[in-house]
Formats: structure tokens, sequence, C-alpha cells
């Protein structure tokens, strides 16, 4: 009987006519969502909405009982992918009383409702697995922009805080100015008000710093976002050979791929190490 009752319920949670409707109840949730800010229309219609976020509750609670079944006698692992836990902490904040204690995080568990796209579909998983990863890479790079910042700070203090007080006079105006050069917004009426003091100065200073903060820092953030992807993709080809080889180990072909993303991987990591030693020669 729990034989039956787990194979059927993962037939389910694995049928494309399911997976389509949580996609349609995600997306329902977000409309329900922006409607909720619309105090008219809430008023209005404060019956059919209501019934309809009891409706989109209800089939995220079907879907956690019936993911929790699929594991049969084991229903622990279902904990065991940060997705699945995810959606079950989105629906029990979701299960909470509407009082004037739970309201904010009711309300706010609703609108976070949208975020389970991110565990419906396999490629946004994929984007925010290679961003999560990248995070450990990222940490030096920002460290490396947030020491170019201070310096340009100070150096635009000194530069140009007598003839743009406004932009450059303390410290703090300073990072604010930078950070809106990075950004290349309306940075050319930050360039003529320093230019003052030194229009030679303030476009090396400008120059410079765009050069490197926007040109150079940027681009090595998309350059670790691009690598964390490639190595998700290959970590992804990794998981679903490896569950291939587990439903069929006489498949020769699982195997082949799994040695030949292997191998790939392998020679990426000696390219980075050859790199290295010919730096340090």
């Amino acid at each position: 009987m729990m034989e039956h009752l787990t194979e059927t319920s993962g037939r389910i949670v694995r049928a494309r006519w399911f997976q389509r409707l949580i996609l349609l109840t995600i997306v329902l949730a977000g409309v329900l969502a922006g409607i909720e800010t619309d105090a008219g229309l809430v008023a209005r219609h404060t019956r059919l909405l209501g019934t309809l976020d009891a409706v989109v509750l209800g089939i995220f609670v079907i879907e956690v009982v019936l993911k929790l079944l699929s594991h049969g006698r084991r229903p622990w692992d279902y904990f065991k992918d940060g997705w699945n836990v995810f959606d079950f902490a989105v629906v029990a904040l979701c299960l909470l009383p509407m009082d004037s204690r739970f309201a904010v995080v009711l309300r706010l568990a609703r609108t976070l409702r949208l975020l389970r796209l991110v565990s419906a579909l396999p490629k946004l998983q994929l984007l925010v697995g290679a961003l999560i990863k990248s995070f450990s890479s990222m940490g030096y790079v920002s460290l490396l922009l947030g020491l170019m910042l201070y310096i340009y700070a100070i150096t635009g203090v000194h530069l140009f805080g007598k003839h743009s007080p406004e932009h450059f006079g303390s410290l703090p105006a300073a990072f604010l100015t930078l950070f809106q050069t990075i950004t290349l917004d309306d940075w050319r009426n930050l360039f003529e008000s320093a230019g003052k003091a030194s229009p030679v100065t303030a476009g090396i200073y400008f120059i410079s710093f765009i050069l490197l903060g926007t040109m150079i820092m940027l681009n090595l953030f998309i350059g670790i976002i691009m690598n964390s992807m490639e190595e998700m993709h290959r970590e992804l080809d990794d998981a679903r050979a490896a569950k291939r080889l587990a439903n069929d180990p006489g498949d020769e072909t699982v195997e082949i791929e799994m040695l030949r993303s292997q191998l790939a991987g392998l020679q990426e990591n000696l390219g980075k190490l050859h790199d290295r030693l010919s730096r340090r020669g």
C-alpha cells in the first residue's frame, strides 16, 4: 500500500501537467500580490481575492504533501534539496494566522511566493546557483573595488573638495559621487563641476576611474558569473548522468558522458594551474 502511494505521488509530481499547474499557480500568486497593493480593488473584490488566495495556498500545500509522500518511508529526504526547503518555508509562512502580529510576515510570504518560479524552472535554478557559487570569488573583486573607491574618494576630496563641495566636500559625498560615476549616470555634470579646479586633472581622474571601475571591474564580475555558470552546467550534467546510471546501471553511454564531463573539468583545472605557474615563473 505504501509503495503504491509513493509511486503514485512521484508520478503525479513528475507529470508535465502538474508542473504546468504549479507554474500557473505561482504566476497567479504574483498577480494577486500585485492586486493587493490597490486598496480600492481589495475593498471591491475582497471575497473573490480571498477565495483565489485560498486556492493558491491549497495547491501549494498539496504539492508539498505529494512531494513528501513521493519519498516513501524517508520523507525527510524532501528537505535535502534546498529549493524544497525554500518552498516549504514559504508555504509555512502563508499558513500563519492573519492577525496584527503576523500580518506583515504573511504579506511578505505572499510576495515571496512569486520567487517559487526559481524552484519550478530549472534554467532559473541554474542562474541562481551560478550566482551563489560565484559569491566566494566575487568577495575578492569586491574588496579590490572597495579599495579603489576608497583611494579615489580620498583623492577626490583633496583635489576637488574646495571647488565642488556638494560632490567632494566630504568622504561620504565623494563615495556617493563615485558610485554615481561608476553607473555612468549623468557623470558629465559631475566632471564639469569638478573641472572648475583643473579640467586636465578632472579629466584624468574621471576617465581613469571609469576605465578601471566600469570597464574592468564590472567585466571581472561578469567573467566570474560566466565561469560559475559553466561549472553549474557541468555539475547538473553529472547529476543527471548519475541519476540515469542509478536507474539503469548497465547503460555504458551514461558512464562515457560522466567520464567526458569529468575529463573536461580536469582539463579546465589543469589550464588554470598552468596559468598560475606561468605567472609565478
